[in-house]
């Protein structure tokens, strides 16, 4: 009557094909449909199977269990009972017994077995012990194998699903990969031996052993006790109350077909098992099972009314159910409603918070809203937490998982090879055989017939080995291929897991950029607060600003997601004497750690991907494309060295040669270059101190490159040059040949000479460029007289080093070094106009100046500023350049040839004065005196 409602919806096909169960418990039926009616994704799935639907058959039977008494080992019969809640194998030594000797835990455990250990033994291996069990038969020991395997895909699909408040992009994906349904039939499916499984086994006598204490266990006396106590009082129990076997208080209904009685009654004894751990007391239905039986067996002659009303009574206690499921979906759905509600509520508190900040006249209720954002910033680093103990307990899974996998490979490599050895023992006895047949004159005189018998009998023998093997390497595929399916979903879960991470992250980044930016402007307003108002902002900057990283190390967690340093090790906030820089830089770190997080799968996968797809490296519109997206920091080595090999063909013995001539004369520019390396790169650590061992390699560099270009010898900004190829390219040489493709290839002539001729050309190539790509703004630099090249002059100089961050850095440089100098005026003209609407509010040339100071630090995304460089502004060509700068040369030469004139009249004005006229100058302390 209960069972059709317990067993669930689990129809059972193939090996492969599994279908999500219901638990079996009736509490644990409304907890499931409860859980499934709060999953968002899963609501349109939940359906209410009909009564008269085929119950899902227990998985329950007697096995032979290997127990070992110090150094003996012996068999004892065991009855064994699957629970679907816990995906534990329940063992007893009864089947009428109400507490487990023990159990076995199937979620993380394999399944062996091996034809060498006998008929019907087979193993399971779990993280702590090896069980091994043994059936009746062959057949008997497959079908609890593969139902067991059944069992626990079953039960590590239906964990892999997130739990409720999970976000809708995870849980869709995951729910469409837990029903995957294979159809690769590795072992057929095993007729269930009725006999030795199933709940009409519990009928039969348990199998004997030789002596009666051999099969009790003794690592368990109290359970034994327990379960003997109770088969007493359940027998005695069967005479009524003073002694009236005739006494039916509790009796209401007796079955009337054998089997469906004892399915019954072990059913009945199944649910006292299980009542009997959760809480300790026993059901009294056992007893009900019990009587009804004896009557059943000892009086025939019972009246049949009460068979006849079985089924009318079965409906209406089916009926029954299906109210007290729907009742509880009812009130899951009545729970969801309370979700959403609760979620509206929560999305208008805070649109009210937004506007009480806007509107709040004071700056105590800001303060106030202020604290509320850095308590919502703690609840989200909690959640955050969480979830990364989540994803280590996964990566153990997993790791334990390839383990499994791994063992069971070596296994089924030696059966193959075993297989393989008796195969050609069969073929070379097959030969013997085939040739002795063919002369039956030497057969007579040299094999008798039983040596012929004995042959025959071998083979026989050898051929069910093969069969046993056949079966053995069919349950193993079998094995190592769900093996692998729940590896695989471990594996899709920790993705998803990290992706929700990453997204979380990204959030966090975002409510501490958000925070910092409110921190900025109560800064600005720190004069108008009161002076305790005024000194609580002060100190939550400088707690924002500080870096605890080793209690960070301590905990083994990190909670801000933005590290210190990044792969090249540059500081993501350097160490500013200003702190309204180091603020900004803070908020900058946020912003571009966040638009990574957030452009990780959607852009930075993809493109890691096309890199990785290409091979041998050549010129090409693809990788000129490829190259301009940005180079992942694994591929940026390689395409540097490319790139500089390719530009330059380098010999490999002239650095050395130039190694050696630094060491054996002194150069003129060897004292500048040793009083610029500590000023070089100071927010790196690989340069930020003396003993670096970067600074040798330096040192290096920039005197091997004096020697190779005498013309330039040493100029103030190579050193960074030097440095930023040093850090990508690692090898000194390589750097040395980078240097020397910037400089001589790039970079037009004089670039780096003692007048700096061609840098002050490309100053005024750019003020035309900017006059026609951001007209407005130049007009507004012309109406406050502001030179930009007092800015840009720098970035031209040594190609944006120390202006931009290293991650935007880094990508100018990749099309710096493939395409040339254009590469550095379209970055130029795309760094303003990022910032054109920002420098057009300002009306005051003092903070125009001050603004274009660190207007560089308000770059967040990275991508953007590609856009706006190479697809916004209307692309100029090399020939365009390369004219513009020929036409500002010759006014420059020009202007400094006028100069020039000026200076020598001046000189030889004052040479004819002589000397008499300077006694006539008298000082302004003379006139005094």
């Amino acid at each position: 009557m209960k069972k059709g409602l317990e067993s669930g919806a689990c129809s059972l096909t193939t090996p492969g094909n599994l279908v999500e169960s219901n638990p079996d418990s009736k509490s644990s039926n409304g907890a499931s449909a409860k859980d499934m009616l709060s999953s968002s994704g899963e609501l349109e799935n939940v359906q209410l199977k009909p009564s008269r639907e085929a119950p899902r058959k227990k998985l329950c039977g007697y096995l032979n269990k290997l127990g070992i008494k110090g150094p003996i080992k012996t068999w004892k019969s065991r009855w064994f009972f699957y629970d679907e809640n816990k995906c534990h194998l329940l063992y007893y030594r009864t089947a009428q017994d109400v507490n487990p000797l023990g159990s076995i835990d199937l979620s993380s455990a394999s399944f062996d077995c091996k034809v060498e250990n006998g008929e019907g033994v087979f193993e399971i291996r779990t993280p702590s012990r090896v069980f091994t069990l043994k059936a009746i038969s062959n057949q008997a020991m497959m079908y609890w194998l593969q139902q067991l395997q059944m069992r626990r895909w079953e039960f590590c699909n239906a964990q892999s699903r997130f739990p409720v408040g999970s976000s809708q992009f995870l849980n869709e994906p995951l729910a469409g990969r837990t029903n995957v349904v294979d159809n690769e039939d590795f072992l057929p499916l095993v007729k269930t031996p009725t006999e030795a499984v199933g709940l009409k086994a519990a009928s039969l006598p348990a199998p004997q052993t030789s002596t009666a204490l051999q099969n009790i266990s003794l690592k368990h006396p109290w359970t034994e006790i327990q379960n003997t106590v109770y088969n007493i009082c359940g027998s005695k129990q069967l005479w009524g109350n003073n002694g009236n076997v005739f006494t039916f208080s509790e009796f209401q209904e007796h079955p009337g077909n054998p089997d469906e009685e004892q399915e019954a009654e072990v059913e009945a004894g199944c649910a006292v098992k299980e009542g009997t751990l959760e809480d300790g007391r026993i059901e009294p239905r056992l007893n009900w099972v019990r009587k009804a039986r004896w009557m059943n067996s000892g009086f025939p002659g019972f009246p049949e009314e009460l068979t006849r009303e079985r089924n009318p009574m079965d409906k209406v206690s089916v009926l029954q159910q299906q109210t007290l499921t729907l009742t509880e979906e009812v009130k899951s759905q009545k729970e969801l409603v309370k979700l959403l509600h609760k979620a509206l509520e929560a999305a208008q508190q805070e649109k009210r918070v937004s506007s009480m900040y806007l509107t709040a006249a004071e700056d105590k209720d800001r303060l106030e809203l202020v604290r509320h954002k850095v308590r919502q910033i703690a609840d989200l680093t909690s959640r955050l937490e969480a979830l990364e103990q989540e994803k280590k307990e996964l990566e153990q899974i997993l790791t334990l998982r390839d383990s499994h996998i791994k063992e069971l490979k070596e296994h089924v490599q030696l059966l193959m090879e075993k297989n393989h050895a008796k195969q050609e023992v069969i073929m070379a006895l097959t030969e013997q055989m085939a040739q002795e047949q063919s002369d039956p004159l030497q057969e007579a005189n040299t094999i008798t017939v039983e040596t012929l018998y004995k042959q025959q009998e071998e083979i026989e023998h050898l051929k069910d080995d093969i069969e046993a093997y056949k079966t053995q390497n069919q349950f193993l595929n079998s094995e190592i291929h769900q093996v692998t399916r729940l590896w695989t979903s471990v594996a899709e879960n920790e993705k998803a897991l990290l992706m929700k991470c990453a997204c979380l992250q990204a959030q966090n980044c975002q409510m501490e950029s958000k925070y910092l930016t409110v921190l900025r402007k109560l800064q600005e307003a720190v004069p108008g607060l009161p002076s305790s108002h005024a000194e609580l902002v002060r100190n939550l900057i400088q707690e924002a600003l500080q870096w605890d990283v080793k209690e960070k190390a301590e905990e083994g967690f990190n909670l801000n997601p933005v590290s210190e340093y990044d792969e090249y090790g540059f500081m993501t906030v350097p160490e500013y004497e200003v702190e309204d820089w180091k603020l900004l830089a803070k908020i900058q770190a946020l912003e571009i750690k966040s638009n990574n997080l957030r452009s990780q799968e959607v852009v930075e996968k993809p493109l890691r991907d096309r890199w990785n797809s290409v091979g041998e490296l050549s010129p090409s519109a693809e990788l000129k494309s490829l190259i301009r997206s940005g180079i992942p920091v694994e591929h940026r080595q390689r395409v540097w060295r490319w790139i500089v090999s390719w530009r330059c063909g380098h010999r490999s013995d002239l650095y050395l040669r130039l190694l050696r001539q630094s060491k054996s004369t002194e150069h003129p520019a060897c004292r500048q270059i040793e009083l610029d390396l500590p000023r070089t790169l100071t927010n790196n650590k690989h340069f930020s101190s003396p003993t670096s061992q970067l600074i040798p390699k330096l040192r290096r560099v920039l005197l091997a490159f004096s020697w190779h270009n005498p013309a330039i010898g040493y100029c103030q900004g190579l050193n960074r040059l030097a440095a930023v190829a040093l850090l990508v390219l690692e090898d000194e040489e390589s750097a040395f040949w980078c240097l020397v493709h910037i400089v001589e290839n790039l970079m037009p002539a004089d670039y780096y000479s003692d007048t700096l001729i061609t840098s002050q050309v490309d100053q005024r190539v750019f003020k035309d460029f900017l006059s026609e790509k951001l007209p407005r703004l130049m007009a507004h630099f012309e109406h406050y007289r502001i030179d930009v090249s007092l800015i840009t002059f720098n970035w031209f100089l040594v190609a944006f080093v120390d202006s931009l961050v290293s991650d935007i850095l880094l990508r100018v440089w990749d099309a710096f070094l493939y395409e040339g100098t254009k590469v550095i005026f379209r970055y130029a003209l795309a760094i303003f106009k990022y910032n054109e609407e920002e420098i057009l509010r300002i009306h005051d040339s003092v903070e125009i100046y001050q603004y274009l100071r660190f207007f560089t630090r308000m770059i967040t995304d990275g991508r953007k500023l590609m856009n706006i460089a190479f697809n916004d502004l209307n692309p100029f060509p090399m020939k365009l350049l390369k004219n513009r700068r020929l036409m500002h040369r010759e006014e420059l030469e020009a202007e400094l040839c006028e100069l020039e004139q000026i200076k020598a009249a001046y000189v030889k004005e004052r040479a004819e004065q002589g000397p008499q006229d300077l006694k006539e100058v008298v000082s302004e302390e003379e006139e005094e005196i």
